[in-house]
């Protein structure tokens, strides 16, 4: 008895030494550049994430701006890209006369002087609005961007056509298969080379149908999130990457990331090794918390050379790069 015991120690004792050395660093492609940066929605006029709620009017609660950009428009893109984002990320909703319009929001009336559902809309009707309509920092004493958004809203055509040779990620704001299936439409005229620069997430309904029709494209849902993760849970320490990981896109939330197998070199070169791309978002992943200031790039470990997620892109930089 005394002897299969012995047996069993030892075995369980060599598979955490294999388990030990497998995800560690020592056999891992070292990080060979600083991180990317992905600003949301370019650049943008942030707010306090504290108490925020779905129907939150974040516009409303904005803090005493510091540069003129409205989220979600060609210029406040243009901003971040030569602020040093590597990407920016911004949301789409399909219009009545069949284009897709660049805005955050579900409805109009909390940012702009428009009303209603925002799908409800032709795209020459929300040209009219004014997106920075809604702006304010002092409770609604001033509107320091009311005036200044009028017909700011694009379109994805626009945005595309804007910056042919730049890396997107598109939100896709709905569960509506249709919406997937019209994206899709859309995105098969550009080149195998130019989706390689666009990333797409969304409801698991969209994105099901997106990834079918365009199976080369990385996209990302909550389902295919969670089926990544958990699979890679089960058997990443033996170094295997699940199918379910492979040519995706994977928001981890900093509070996890640590849980990973390998993380974060290790975990970085398997999923770069599947085509799949990592960006790591703040907090526990709510309400697109981001690393938005030197203290927050500090929680980064310094081999991590993944995408980092980021409000403030005009901040942290400079402090990636340091």
């Amino acid at each position: 008895m005394k002897k299969v015991v012995k047996r069993i120690a030892v075995m369980i004792g060599i598979l955490v030494i294999f388990i030990f050395i497998n995800n560690g660093a020592y056999f891992s492609k070292e990080p060979t550049g600083d991180p990317l940066l992905l600003a949301h929605v370019g650049m943008s006029q942030t707010y306090p994430m504290d108490n925020i709620q779905n129907d939150t009017c974040t516009a409303e609660r904005i803090y005493k701006p510091e540069h003129p950009y409205i989220g979600n428009t060609i210029p406040s893109m243009d901003a971040a890209f030569k602020e040093g984002a590597d990407i920016v990320e911004f949301d789409i909703h399909p219009t009545t006369d069949g284009k897709f319009a660049i805005f955050h929001d579900w409805t109009l009336d909390c940012r702009t002087n428009g009303h209603g559902v925002t799908r409800n809309h032709s795209l020459e009707e929300l040209k009219k609005l004014d997106v920075g309509y809604g702006y304010t920092a002092d409770g609604g004493n001033t509107y320091p961007f009311r005036g200044k958004g009028v017909g700011m809203m694009p379109s994805l055509d626009e945005v595309l056509t804007q910056f042919p040779d730049k890396s997107f990620l598109i939100n896709i704001k709905s569960n509506d298969p249709e919406e997937g299936e019209q994206l899709a439409q859309y995105l098969s005229t550009y080149s195998e080379e130019r989706l390689t620069q666009l990333s797409v997430y969304g409801g698991d309904a969209p994105i099901d149908v997106l990834k079918e029709e365009l199976p080369s494209l990385r996209t990302m849902s909550m389902e295919t999130l969670k089926r990544c993760l958990v699979s890679y849970e089960s058997i990443g320490w033996t170094g295997y990457v699940p199918s379910s990981c492979k040519n995706t896109q994977l928001h981890i939330p900093e509070k996890y990331a640590p849980w990973l197998w390998g993380y974060p070199v290790t975990f970085l070169n398997r999923m770069e090794s599947v085509n799949t791309k990592v960006v790591l978002v703040a907090g526990d992943g709510g309400w697109s918390e981001g690393f938005d200031d030197r203290e927050d790039v500090k929680r980064i470990p310094s081999d991590y050379d993944g995408i980092i997620w980021t409000n403030r892109v005009d901040r942290i930089e400079e402090v990636v790069s340091e």
